[in-house]
């Protein structure tokens, strides 16, 4: 019974590194996106190698901590919180800090640049996705659990399908054997 439940345990485990490594490479526009932040100037709200959960909202108001900036190869977007506001020709501009930084960042925000508004963070859990993206993390991480899941399984289906053989072979033989003995 332990066996079974550590088994779910790593299968689920293994399932869900494989959801959020699917997630933050490839991120569905307008839904949810799953980033991992790579410096410290969110502590201690959010650590680096935290993964951070964002969304897209209708609105920002201050105190929110946002993702914001360029996501493409070679360029990383920045993830710090709303601590002013203003109009400037009918667009709304923010002001943002990170937390552990003295002075608000010398770029305002405008709404088009925004990815998202940060839902949740799990502090740590970006190192392991940075090392699942790897060649040698996703073999270590994702390939060999799911190669001993999948050979897990084969065995099983193996040693039902023989117990199945072996039972219908001793039908077999003992109808066999009760014909013989009304014959006589």
């Amino acid at each position: 019974m332990f066996f079974k439940v550590v088994h779910y345990i790593f299968v689920i485990l293994v399932v869900l590194v494989g959801l959020l490594l699917l997630g933050s490479v490839a991120p569905i526009p307008g839904n949810f996106e799953i980033k991992i932040v790579q410096s410290g100037s969110m502590e201690p709200a959010i650590k680096v190698g935290s993964l951070v959960a964002i969304k897209p909202a209708d609105d920002y108001n201050i105190g929110d901590v946002i993702t914001f900036g360029e996501d493409e190869q070679g360029e990383v977007p920045t993830t710090h919180r709303i601590v002013d506001e203003r109009i400037v020709s009918g667009e709304v501009r923010y002001t943002t800090q990170g937390d552990a930084n003295d002075d608000p960042d010398a770029q305002e925000v405008g709404e088009r640049e925004i990815i998202g508004k940060v839902l949740f963070s799990i502090p740590f859990l970006g190192f392991i996705l940075d090392f699942a993206r790897q060649p040698i993390g996703f073999v270590l991480i994702v390939g060999i659990p799911l190669a001993i899941v999948v050979i897990d399984e084969i065995t099983n289906i193996w040693t039902e399908v023989r117990r199945m053989r072996e039972e219908k072979k001793k039908n077999k033989d003992s109808d066999n054997e009760t014909e013989s003995k009304t014959t006589e």
